[in-house]
């Protein structure tokens, strides 16, 4: 993969508000598309946001709508458009023809984020395959970006050959990279066989939430960790001993609000690690104001890669952030998840979930132990279970 550099891209941003939808979850998803725009290098702009009973099959927004954007962009620089959900080739091609500018979608978006932080060749391996299967409907409209071989977000495509914008091209590299995917596939199956008799951990969760911290503290290593989304993409596994109890945990790539199917999809052997996992980690940003929805994402991915009956630790991180954000005694609006007090969350999440539930600050190493005596709680009772002439032996 080719990689190529390019100033930052001044977006803009666009949202729909469906029927039955909230105007202010709108927005709060635009927060994170201008953070996906921030990390893959661009700057977010101005966001426009249309109430829509659903969004237009031809041009994703209303004819007014869309010639408001396109006289905004007249009158300012704008490089780049980003929508907040898939386009279809179509929507594509007919917004181009009316705003003039370069326009692309969230998938396309988060695979060019996956691109710049793919690190091995199992995970480049990975999104290129997720990019060429992206590009192949859409390959009419990315031959003029692809042929003056300029950078850009959305342009970090698998290779800016001429040659790779042949469709036959395409086709032939999607098998190959399928096939080699598949050797990887048999080369992991055979090394998560070969790890002895050990119960396995994985940590799960939105991108962002501090899983990589979290690994970092548990194992003593030192796994990348960023304020990015997507930091991790290679699943980095490790052995952790507490209190004598040996256990494999493994830390995974993040999931995300409309996740590409194509990523994953490709990132089938990456998330074996979570469905052969015999207990999850479920990490949870306490403080974000949509953790409710995160937490939803993630059982949704989790159901859709057939791991949603694993048993699970739900460890909510951040509490020093969400502290700052606790409601005013003197306050007399009614409580809800925005305004509740850390205790009275506690209580809430404890009495809702039938799962070990605890809250730590990994940056501030707040209840650390506790984490680590429901962990070990919790390991030993399958290591017991399954093997019990291994308990307390190091190998």
């Amino acid at each position: 993969m080719i990689e190529l550099s390019s100033p930052s891209e001044t977006t803009v941003l666009i949202g729909v508000t469906r029927s039955g939808e909230d105007s202010l979850t709108t927005r709060e998803h635009l927060d994170e598309l201008a953070f996906l725009i921030e990390t893959a290098g661009g700057i977010p702009g101005k966001r426009f946001i249309q109430n829509l009973d659903y969004p237009d099959p031809k041009t994703y927004l209303g004819s007014g709508k869309l010639s408001e954007v396109s006289a905004y962009i007249q009158q300012h620089t704008t490089d780049l458009v980003v929508f907040d959900d898939e386009l279809s080739p179509a929507q594509i091609r007919n917004i181009e023809k009316v705003l003039s500018c370069r326009i692309i979608d969230r998938n396309s978006l988060i695979l060019d984020i996956f691109a710049r932080r793919a690190r091995t060749s199992t995970a480049r391996t990975q999104v290129e395959l997720a990019q060429c299967e992206y590009l192949l409907p859409r390959l009419t409209r990315r031959w003029t970006h692809l042929e003056k071989q300029r950078g850009g977000i959305g342009l970090r495509g698998p290779g800016e050959q001429e040659i790779e914008t042949d469709r036959r091209y395409l086709r032939w590299r999607i098998k190959l990279l399928k096939q080699k995917l598949k050797e990887i596939d048999k080369q992991k199956t055979t090394q998560r066989k070969n790890r002895g008799k050990l119960v396995r951990v994985a940590l799960v969760g939105y991108t962002n939430v501090g899983k990589s911290t979290i690994m970092n503290l548990l194992s003593k290593s030192d796994v990348f960790a960023e304020n990015k989304l997507f930091a991790t993409l290679d699943t980095t596994v490790r052995k952790v001993v507490i209190e004598i109890q040996p256990f494999l945990l493994s830390d995974t790539v993040g999931f995300i609000r409309k996740l590409p199917h194509t990523l994953i999809e490709s990132f089938k052997s990456t998330l074996d690690e979570v469905r052969e996992s015999d207990i999850l980690i479920h990490v949870v940003d306490i403080s974000h104001p949509d953790h409710e929805e995160q937490i939803a994402v993630v059982k949704q991915t989790l159901a859709g890669i057939g791991a949603a009956e694993k048993q699970v630790i739900m460890l909510f991180n951040k509490i020093d952030a969400y502290r700052h954000k606790q409601k005013d005694p003197d306050d007399l609006t009614p409580s809800d998840e925005s305004n509740l007090t850390l205790d009275d969350l506690k209580k809430n999440w404890i009495a809702r979930d039938n799962t070990p539930s605890v809250f730590i600050s990994a940056v501030e190493k707040t209840n650390l132990e506790l984490f680590r005596e429901t962990l070990h709680r919790e390991v030993r009772t399958i290591q017991v279970m399954r093997w019990p002439e291994n308990v307390g032996r190091g190998t």
